[in-house]
């Protein structure tokens, strides 16, 4: 038996069995990690020590017989955007290399209370400002499926350490489809919750009204155990819903009969690659013969989703990264002649060239005598694309279509051209300025054997009905998800 292949859910059942140790799960990870991560370049941060230390407390208190969690002893890592006491967070950033936050984001409080063990902190692009963990200052990370290949991004490492089996599972972050992308490129599951279902507390803030923290898994049931650890009402995140959420293991069934799927027209137009197309049409076939009831329906909005995406999310990051100064905290430039100086000589060199370019993109956004000719029309767009969800959510339980329009592209291929990156996020960015639920689960692969996504998006807090539909999806088709690019250096 290979520990590391095991999903997170067969992990902590044969903890609790008493059939697996927490510190040989824990070594059995950390051994993977340093054997291959050099490679791949996942990890930031790896906390040898600390998880051993951790592993041996948690073991004594299943062993005293204490109540744990349904996930006590599972090794996890978190986006390195995520505060961690104790353990650097440092967003991939110059500005934050040697940030030690003096305190946990809650999703990292709530995992430390379910007796999980933090094996590190994983790599991403700036700030979450990209799509192919290109842009983070420390390295750029591989994808396990074809080393020469991006794992997407922002959330690159997190989906590369899942599909690598260095972590029973992994949190990211999405603002824009830094969860669901990533995920479509490693060949793994990844959930982009409603806005206000998980605390962003502790969640070092790119785009406020857009970012939110999602789990990066194996597989679906793997998803709803860690949807399960970390949403919740948060006093400490005034855009938190204080709402009743539900135990989503019990959205494992394996029955869509009757349920109604929404396929946008606009999803499958022009742009789309010809394979992801192919594999999309097959899986809505499959999802028919399931019992689902599929139809075309129309988002006619969505052509000026990216748009007003980069608009909103560049103003807000602008507002966001002013904090960074050189005086608080985080990297100061050495050499300066005044304090103005020393401000711009310090985010000259403390950021890199993508967050400047929304700095300065949000900046012009936001100035007099332009606000209304762009920010306040964007959020006018974001108001009408919310309202073609409304009217199609009225008819229709699911909508369905591609996670990217690409599978995983060559690393450089694109970080020349921004605006080609930007496209990439197309399918994916809606859901975040709704505020609404996706899911990107595998459901093919493409000629170069490398994984396509397909994309769930749900009604908000409706995470249930997605994961339903997802695990159905996953437990008919049964893909060989193994990253051939790993596989050669084993």
């Amino acid at each position: 038996m290979e520990i590391c292949k095991l999903t997170a859910c067969q992990t902590a059942e044969m903890i609790r069995k008493r059939e697996l140790g927490v510190e040989e799960v824990t070594k059995a990870y950390l051994d993977r990690v340093e054997k291959l991560d050099t490679s791949l370049d996942s990890f930031v941060t790896v906390c040898n020590e600390e998880a051993m230390d951790s592993a041996r407390r948690v073991q004594k208190r299943i062993d005293s017989g204490e109540a744990v969690s349904k996930a006590a002893g599972l090794p996890i890592a978190l986006k390195d955007n995520i505060c961690t006491m104790g353990v650097k967070t440092t967003c991939a950033s110059r500005m934050l290399g040697d940030f030690n936050p003096p305190y946990d984001a809650t999703v990292s409080k709530k995992l430390k209370a379910a007796d999980t063990v933090l094996l590190g902190k994983l790599n991403m692009d700036e700030f979450a400002m990209g799509g192919s963990t290109e842009s983070s200052y420390f390295k750029i990370t591989k994808n396990p499926w074809d080393l020469e290949r991006v794992p997407g991004g922002s959330s690159g490492g997190s989906a590369a350490a899942v599909a690598a089996d260095f972590t029973t599972f992994a949190l990211g972050s999405d603002t824009g489809g830094s969860i669901r992308q990533p995920s479509s490129f490693c060949g793994v599951v990844g959930l982009k919750p409603t806005y206000g279902a998980v605390s962003r507390y502790g969640l070092v803030a790119f785009a406020s009204s857009l970012d939110q923290i999602g789990p990066i898994t194996k597989d679906v049931a793997d998803c709803a155990l860690a949807m399960n650890l970390i949403t919740g009402h948060d006093c400490m995140d005034s855009t938190s819903a204080d709402i009743k959420y539900p135990d989503y293991l019990e959205f494992l069934k394996n029955d869509i009969k009757g349920m109604k799927i929404g396929i946008p027209k606009e999803y499958l137009g022009q742009g789309l690659n010809s394979e992801v197309k192919e594999a999309i049409l097959n899986s809505l076939k499959q999802l028919e013969g399931m019992g689902a009831v599929c139809e075309e329906v129309s988002l006619p909005l969505t052509e000026y989703a990216i748009p007003a995406y980069y608009l909103i999310s560049s103003a807000e990051a602008s507002s966001n990264l002013a904090r960074y100064d050189g005086v608080k905290y985080g990297y100061r430039a050495e050499k300066y002649t005044d304090l103005l100086d020393m401000y711009k000589q310090t985010r000259d060199e403390g950021f890199g060239d993508e967050v400047k370019r929304r700095i300065i993109l949000g900046t012009y956004a936001l100035s007099s005598g332009y606000y209304d000719a762009y920010y306040k029309k964007a959020l006018q767009v974001r108001t009408l694309i919310q309202n073609d969800f409304n009217k199609v959510f009225k008819d229709y339980d699911l909508i369905v279509g591609p996670t990217a329009p690409t599978t995983a592209y060559k690393i450089g291929e694109k970080s020349k051209d921004p605006i080609q990156m930007y496209l990439g996020d197309i399918f994916t960015v809606s859901a975040n300025i709704a505020g609404l639920p996706g899911i990107s689960l595998p459901c093919a692969k493409d000629s170069k054997n490398l994984p396509i996504g397909i994309q769930f998006i749900g009604k908000a807090f409706d995470e249930g009905s997605l994961i339903r539909a997802a695990y159905t999806f996953e437990q008919n088709t049964k893909l060989d998800m193994e990253p051939a690019g790993l596989s050669t250096l084993i």
